[in-house]
Parts: C-alpha cells; sequence; structure tokens
C-alpha cells in the first residue's frame, strides 16, 4: 500500500509539474504580448505627437517643445509599462496611458477623414546619461560603429522619407557600456560632429541633427584654415594650378587629372560634408543554418527570431514586417530567449576592431531592442557557439560555451550591471560542445553535449562546478551527441551523429530508453512540444512526430534542394518551424506540405545586380545559384544551379536577359522570365571579373582575371553576342568598369590600382586624360577616379574597398569595405577625407552595392556572411 501511495504521489507532483509550467506559459504569453501591444500604441501615440507638433509649427516637422516632452513622457510611461510586464506588474500609468492612446486614435480617425495624415514614427531618445535602469526607454538601438538605428521594415509599400534621425538615438545603451574601451569612431563618421535636438545648436527643419559645425569650422578645428600645403599623407598636388592630382594607394601613386570646372576651385583642405540623408536598413534577405544551431524560436508577439551576419531579424510572418537588432559587431553565432520570452540573448564571434568587437554576448529586449547589458567582452577568446538561459529559477543565470582550444563552460548572473558577473568557468570538454541547456526543473543543473560526450554539471549554492559524465554502458556510444531536449516529467531526450535517440532518466546520467537508427545519419534537432510529443529532424531530411511516449505517428520529407534539418522550432497551433542547412526557413506542418519562407546563399555571394526598370535584382555565388529577387515583396522569384561558381552577374538594358560570369573565363545568357538558358560564352580560361552594358545598349564590356576587357556587340537577338576584340593594357586583372553616359568611352581599374580609358569599338587605349577627364559617367563602379578620392582612409590598403556606386540622381555615392561596414558620401566625394555616414550590418567584406533604379533603395552583399541587406535612403 505505501508503495502504491508513493507511486501515485509521483504521479501526482509530476501532474502539478505540469499544470505549473502550462499556466507558467500562458502568462508569459499574455504578458510578451501586453508588451508588444503597448509598443504598438507607443508607436501610434508618437506618431500623432509628431503630427501634430509639426502642423504647429508650420508643417517643418520639428516637434514643438509641448510635443517633446509629451513625446518622451509617452516613452517613459511605454517603458516602464513593458519593465513592469516582465516583473509580473503592470501600473496604472499603464492604463491611464492605452486609454489616452485609444481617445487619441479615435481624432486621428477623424483626421484621416479630412486628409490629414500623422507622419512617420521617429522615437525619441533619452538626454540622460544612460544605465541600466534608463536603457528602456530607448526604442532603437545602433550598431557599435553606426549612425544607423536597429530598423522596423514594412512590406510590400515603401515607407515615406521620415526626418532625419539625430545622433543620441545611436549613441545608444550598446556604445554607454562598452565605453570604457576608450574605441572611437573613424574619421569618416559625422556622429560627433551632430547636435541633439536640446542643445542650443540644435536647430533646423530636420528634427535638430543638422551638423553644428559648417566645413570652415571643421578646417578651423582641425588647423587647416589656409590653404597652406595642398596635401595629405595620400594625396598630393604640388602646385594650385597644377591639374592633376597623385592618389596614394598601398605606396602606389595613380595619377588623377581634374576636370576642367574644377581646375580653379578645388582645394584639397576643404572638408566636404555628409550628406543631409541617411541609410536605414529595411530588409534583411538570408539566414545562418548552415553551421549554427539552436537559433530560430517563436514569440508570443507573433515574430520568428533568427539571424544572419551581424543582423538578428525578427520577422512577423502574418504581417510579413522585419524588424532587426544591430546592436553586434561581428558575426552572431548563437541565440537565446529568455523564460519570460521578452528578453533575448545574443552571442558573436571576435572582430578586428579593438575591444569592442571582441566576443561578447547582448542581453536585449526583443519589443522595444533596447540593449540591457553587454556580457563577458575580455572575458572570451573564441566565438560564443552555444548561450541559455537557467529555466527552473525564472531565467536568473545565463550558461555559454566558449569555442576556444578549451571549450570553456562559464556561468554568468548576466543582471549584474556593467557587464554582468562571472560566477565560475570550468573546462568543459577537449572536443567540440554542439549545445549547453539548463533544466527546465531542476534548479543548478546542466546539461553539455558534443563530439564523445554528454555531461550533467551541478552548480551548487557556492557557485562551483561539478560534472557527471554520461554513461551509455551497453548501449552504442556515439560519435557526437548532436541534439537535446525534454520530456514534460524532467527526463532528458537526446540524439545523436548515428540516428538513435536515448532518454535519460531526471536525476541520472544512465540511459533508460533507446531507440535505435530513428534517422539515417545524424539527428540535427529535437523540438519539445506543447502537448508533451516531440518533432526530430535530421541529416536525412526526415521529420518525424512522436507522441510523449516516443512512439512515431507522422513523418514529413523535406525537399533535398532546400538541404537538411538544422533546427525546428514551433510556431502558431500545429505549425513548425523548420531552419536547414542550406540556409532556408519553411513553414508547414505533418498534414500540409512545407513552405519556403526565408531563403538565402550557402557560400561566399560575390555578385550583385539590379534591375533597370523594376524592382527585381539579381544575385550569384560561389554556391552556384544564379536569384532572380523582389525588393518590394522580399522574396525570391526563382533559384537555378547553374552548375559552376558564379563571379558576375549583370542585366541587360532592356531586362529581358541576365548575363553570368563563371570562373572559367565562361559566361551564360539566361531568359530572365524563364530561367531558361539561352547561349554559354568562352572568353579565356580565368574568372570573369565584372561584366557592364553600355548606356546604350549597344555594347557588353567584360572584363576577366586574365588581364583583358572583351568588347561584344549585342545583336536584335537578345542572347546573341558578337565580339569586337579584347582590351589589353593593364597589368593586373580587371576589377571595375564604367562606361561614359555617350557610350563612346570605356574606364576600367585593375587589381594594381591603375585607371586607364578605352575606345571600345576599336578596343584601343587612350593615353591622353585630357581628352576624357571632361567626360559625364553613367555609373560609378570604378573605385580609383577623381570622384571617389575622399572615400580612401589614409592607412586603408588598395583592396580594403570592394564596391562603390551612385545613385541615379548623383547625390549619393556608396561605398563598401573588408570591415563590414556600408559608407554614405555626397557625390562626388573628390575632396580628400570626406565625411560621410557608417553603417554596420553585415560581418565579413562587403563585395558589392548597388542602388536600385528608383534610387531611393540600396542593396549589399555580404561575402562570406551570404546575406544581402537591403536599405532605403531616409
Amino acid at each position: 500500500m505505501l508503495e502504491t501511495e508513493k507511486a501515485g504521489l509521483v504521479e501526482r507532483v509530476y501532474d502539478l509539474e505540469r499544470q505549473v509550467l502550462e499556466h507558467k506559459d500562458e502568462i508569459v504569453c499574455l504578458k510578451s504580448t501586453l508588451a508588444d501591444v503597448l509598443r504598438r500604441l507607443a508607436t501610434i501615440d508618437n506618431s500623432y505627437e509628431n503630427s501634430t507638433s509639426g502642423s504647429g509649427r508650420g508643417g517643418t516637422g520639428t516637434p514643438a517643445s509641448g510635443g517633446g516632452v509629451a513625446g518622451t513622457g509617452g516613452h517613459h510611461a511605454v517603458s516602464d509599462n513593458v519593465s513592469a510586464s516582465a516583473h509580473n506588474s503592470l501600473s496604472s500609468k499603464s492604463f491611464r496611458f492605452s486609454r489616452n492612446t485609444l481617445t487619441r486614435l479615435n481624432s486621428t480617425v477623424e483626421e484621416k477623414r479630412f486628409g490629414r495624415v500623422p507622419s512617420r514614427v521617429t522615437s525619441s531618445p533619452s538626454r540622460m546619461k544612460p544605465n541600466l535602469a534608463q536603457k528602456a526607454i530607448h526604442y532603437s538601438n545602433g550598431s557599435l560603429h553606426s549612425d544607423s538605428m536597429s530598423s522596423h521594415s514594412i512590406s510590400p509599400a515603401p515607407s515615406p522619407s521620415p526626418r532625419q534621425p539625430n545622433a543620441t538615438a545611436s549613441a545608444n545603451s550598446h556604445h554607454a557600456l562598452l565605453a570604457s574601451s576608450g574605441m572611437g569612431k573613424r574619421w569618416s563618421s559625422t556622429g560627433d560632429f551632430v547636435s541633439t535636438p536640446g542643445s542650443p545648436s540644435g536647430s533646423g527643419s530636420n528634427g535638430g541633427s543638422m551638423s553644428r559645425f559648417s566645413a570652415k569650422s571643421l578646417l578651423n578645428l582641425s588647423g587647416n584654415s589656409s590653404r597652406q600645403g595642398q596635401s595629405h599623407p595620400y594625396v598630393q598636388r604640388k602646385n594650385d594650378d597644377d591639374e592633376y592630382v597623385k592618389l596614394y594607394i598601398s605606396g602606389r601613386p595613380i595619377v588623377i587629372h581634374l576636370p576642367e570646372a574644377q581646375l580653379s576651385t578645388y582645394e584639397m583642405t576643404k572638408v566636404q560634408p555628409a550628406p543631409n540623408r541617411r541609410l536605414r536598413l529595411d530588409w534583411a534577405y538570408g539566414y545562418r543554418g548552415k553551421d549554427c544551431r539552436s537559433n530560430l524560436y517563436q514569440l508570443p508577439t507573433g515574430e520568428m527570431v533568427y539571424f544572419v551576419a551581424a543582423v538578428v531579424i525578427l520577422y512577423n510572418m502574418d504581417e510579413h514586417t522585419q524588424r532587426h537588432y544591430l546592436g553586434h559587431t561581428d558575426d552572431v553565432k548563437s541565440l537565446a530567449v529568455h523564460p519570460n520570452k521578452l528578453l533575448v540573448a545574443s552571442g558573436q564571434c571576435g572582430g578586428h576592431e579593438g575591444r569592442e568587437s571582441l566576443p561578447h554576448i547582448l542581453i536585449w529586449n526583443s519589443v522595444s531592442l533596447a540593449t540591457l547589458n553587454v556580457v563577458g567582452v575580455g572575458e572570451f577568446t573564441g566565438s560564443i557557439n552555444c548561450i541559455s538561459f537557467s529555466r527552473a529559477d525564472s531565467g536568473s543565470i545565463l550558461a555559454a560555451i566558449d569555442d576556444s582550444p578549451d571549450k570553456i563552460i562559464s556561468i554568468w548572473d548576466w543582471q549584474k550591471k556593467d557587464g554582468g558577473r562571472k560566477i565560475t568557468e570550468t573546462k568543459c570538454s577537449v572536443d567540440t560542445v554542439v549545445a549547453v541547456e539548463f533544466h527546465p526543473l531542476d534548479k543548478g543543473q546542466i546539461i553539455t553535449i558534443g563530439k564523445n560526450h554528454i555531461a550533467f554539471w551541478s552548480l551548487d549554492q557556492n557557485g562551483m562546478l561539478y560534472k557527471r559524465m554520461g554513461v551509455f554502458e551497453s548501449f552504442e556510444k556515439p560519435k557526437y551527441v548532436t541534439a537535446i531536449s525534454f520530456t514534460q516529467t524532467g527526463d532528458v531526450v537526446t540524439g545523436d551523429s548515428s540516428g538513435n535517440l536515448a532518454v535519460w532518466k531526471r536525476g541520472t546520467n544512465v540511459i533508460s530508453r533507446f531507440l535505435k537508427k530513428v534517422h539515417e545519419g545524424p539527428v540535427f534537432t529535437i523540438c519539445a512540444l506543447r502537448n508533451g510529443g516531440f518533432v526530430t529532424g535530421g541529416k536525412d531530411g526526415l521529420l518525424l512526430l512522436f507522441d510523449d511516449a516516443l512512439h512515431m505517428k507522422a513523418d514529413q520529407i523535406v525537399e533535398a534542394h532546400f538541404g537538411a534539418v538544422r533546427v525546428v522550432a514551433q510556431g502558431k497551433g500545429s505549425q513548425l518551424l523548420i531552419g536547414t542547412t542550406k540556409n532556408c526557413i519553411l513553414s508547414g506542418d505533418f498534414t500540409l506540405s512545407l513552405v519556403p519562407i526565408v531563403m538565402g546563399h550557402t557560400d561566399i555571394l560575390w555578385s550583385l545586380a539590379t534591375h533597370p526598370q523594376v524592382a527585381q535584382f539579381v544575385t550569384g555565388g560561389r554556391d552556384r545559384l544564379l536569384q532572380l529577387w523582389d525588393s518590394l515583396s522580399h522574396s525570391v522569384v526563382w533559384s537555378k544551379d547553374i552548375g559552376e561558381p558564379i563571379h558576375s552577374v549583370q542585366i541587360s538594358n532592356g531586362g529581358d536577359v541576365i548575363v553570368a560570369g563563371g570562373v572559367g573565363g565562361r559566361w551564360s545568357v539566361f531568359d530572365i522570365v524563364t530561367r531558361e538558358l539561352l547561349a554559354t560564352y568562352t572568353d579565356g580560361a580565368e574568372v570573369i571579373q565584372c561584366m557592364q552594358f553600355s548606356p546604350d545598349g549597344n555594347l557588353l564590356a567584360i572584363g576577366s582575371k586574365d588581364n583583358g576587357i572583351y568588347i561584344y556587340q549585342c545583336t536584335k537577338v537578345p542572347h546573341r553576342f558578337s565580339k569586337i576584340g579584347k582590351c589589353t593594357g593593364h597589368s593586373s586583372f580587371i576589377s571595375h568598369l564604367d562606361w561614359s553616359k555617350d557610350s563612346q568611352i570605356l574606364r576600367s581599374n585593375s587589381g594594381d590600382y591603375e585607371l586607364l580609358y578605352w575606345n571600345p569599338t576599336l578596343c584601343r587605349q587612350i593615353t591622353s586624360q585630357s581628352t576624357v577627364k571632361n567626360l559625364e559617367w553613367a555609373t560609378q563602379n570604378c573605385s580609383v577616379s577623381f570622384e571617389t578620392i575622399g572615400i580612401w582612409p589614409e592607412n586603408f590598403d588598395g583592396t580594403d574597398i570592394n564596391s562603390v556606386c551612385k545613385d541615379g540622381e548623383e547625390q549619393f555615392l556608396v561605398c563598401a569595405d573588408d570591415f563590414g561596414k556600408i559608407r554614405l558620401f555626397s557625390f562626388p566625394a573628390s575632396q580628400p577625407k570626406s565625411l560621410s555616414h557608417s553603417y554596420k550590418g553585415h560581418s565579413s567584406h562587403v563585395t558589392s552595392v548597388q542602388f536600385m533604379h528608383d534610387g531611393v533603395r540600396l542593396l549589399s552583399a555580404g561575402g562570406m556572411d551570404t546575406s544581402v541587406l537591403q536599405w532605403r535612403v531616409v
């Protein structure tokens, strides 16, 4: 009788634990949803504030003082409520605010009936010294080196151009937390010269963000108020009447002739200001599933969170909108969601720009995108491959795996200010660690898995870690333990590289149940469902559904071209979110087919070209994929494996064919609608570096790694080209090509920074620059030219700048470099050390930047990070 009663008691305790967890999940969902509702109400409220204050000042868009105070107060109210909801309490202020907002909503609707529409939302930044208690008021969070803010993107309708953002919005909590490093921005950033809205110098119609210094005052600051010494360390003009300057790149002098219109007015000491407009991240294409795990989650607000490059993306599938967290400085490698479903932790690799790019973990709010803490700067030596919040104590501590040679596991009290407090650390394993997880029911219990091991860790009250290795006994010991999850009763379920599933009894380190060869090949993920069941996914592309007793109920196959199953997360209802090894995210369940919602490249992304008439663009990379994208619907129109790596792409002027250059001298022509291969041509045996159609559409220039430029005549049949000849004279590979606006002259850059001019119909070099120095150019692809003198920092190697472009109206010049930065200049950037706005989002060398045909949107292609980022000029 005692044994029976004891067994019944255990069952009742388990049932009680299950009910508590269910109720906790419901409460968390309600909290998170309420926080998101408050955020949206704050957005609408702020829109109303801005519209009324703007109309009160004659429509200039500058808020009146009263409106500014109200807007700031509104932000405080929302911030207080978000914080309160995260701690199980809501002040009465939140409900007063909500009713007030609803009242204003009604008046806003009335205004819309009479044609008055509120202006776009802009968040009011805090003017107080940042600390952890005040960081929650920030509604945007910028990159460490960036003037950009975390973005909110809506598709497909383009948003109206907002007011210019101010510098204090980018001086966010992340900056403050890392300020001790003493690292400043590059000279090219204008952030230090932009005034705050409340400062005496912050006047003007652009929200108080006009530069407080003119070009003349900048010269006075640097002591260059006179024309003395018309030279810079890397740009020289010996005499004022010289018709040329010498640009030194990597110690090599390049002679650049000045246009006649510039001869009398060109001053090398003059500072060219940055443009008065900026870039905002509009959309991030891609996903990193190839080599990362546990990086896809569904939030209660309806958004899924994942990452690519240095951007963490919050995507709402129903509304087809993206928001972006831009606090990282290099590749994001790991992700974890707090038990309250509001906070997110993301860990990154180490970069190469000082202390602030060292490996670290960011803790941030998924509703406000405010950075709450920066954990472990200077404490990690490798990338943070795995992170996990504790679950049995409401997420008060955080575990992290440092992918250093010793594979260090560290435990952090992440809530401590100024970088958190490291509780303890110890060597975890000599081999790869795949995942770290806290036990959901047992406080202080941690499990790590990886190559040749599963380890059960106990964290005692004194902060000491004790390890017990998992014992396989008579069961097959796998080479890797690759996946982990938990049953509702607290048992541990693992998958291994041999396709087996093992159940480890709660509180023990031995196997109680073993399911052999469930998958053919490794089990990459185990997802615990709300009903107690499980979904497993593996290298074989199979999704298997199990009930709570681990009896298989259904299966689903992922098509091979999407890749193997890397991670599975439960979405709304029975919906599943599946991340794959080919950087795709699929959605579906076991009754319906799986639909791709995110697609991307899987290897180095080399090339990018925009459509001349419509909102489409094409990309190609070393993964052999040629992909046509739609920039309004933010989706892939079609994808084609052409059988060889792609190094360059271009769309014809008529928009009917795509030409793609390969690595063996071969280039191919594809129909843009049917993606059919129409023709193939071969020039030399080297990589086709770049391709460019003339403005009149009659000629095609092809730059090769064999140092030659091949010129083709375009015929009336779109896919047929007739070779005219080959331009020879460069001493290195061809890197960039530009046509003059009249299609008569071609200019080119090479790998050794030469700038040469050509008569394309004769395939002869034009040696007299005086005959071409006044020409206007249809494109600005050449990074070495008079128009780009100012983009070259003093200590840059010639290979550091990969791509440049200008917009159709010739207002802006954008350059992309090896450090993941996009820099926005005024066009032309002909003054040495021209000022610019700098933006971070990519995590490796940016291989290409191109404006869309409308000149409002800009596209940038990452190299190793395989991402495409879409920016908007605002």
